[in-house]
């Protein structure tokens, strides 16, 4: 893992398009900012784990593909 140090309205550049920068600091807490296209899906861990639960259980509760011989 790359760990950076940034200040109250510095930012990280990842790929080209994506930009995430420190907007506030208080306390214990920093709040970012994420510029990224459209088409890039971004979520705090936590939704991306509930996402991640809802379609694996989406995916057990899928009918079996009837053209699937074994």
């Amino acid at each position: 893992m790359l760990v950076l140090s940034r200040k109250k309205n510095e930012s990280i550049v990842i790929n080209n398009d994506i930009k995430i920068v420190v907007v506030e600091i208080r306390g214990d807490k920093v709040r970012l900012g994420v510029e990224a296209p459209r088409e890039v899906p971004v979520h705090r861990r936590e939704v991306y784990d509930a996402i991640q639960r809802n379609n694996e259980a989406f995916d057990a509760n899928a009918p079996a593909d009837s053209n699937d011989v074994s």
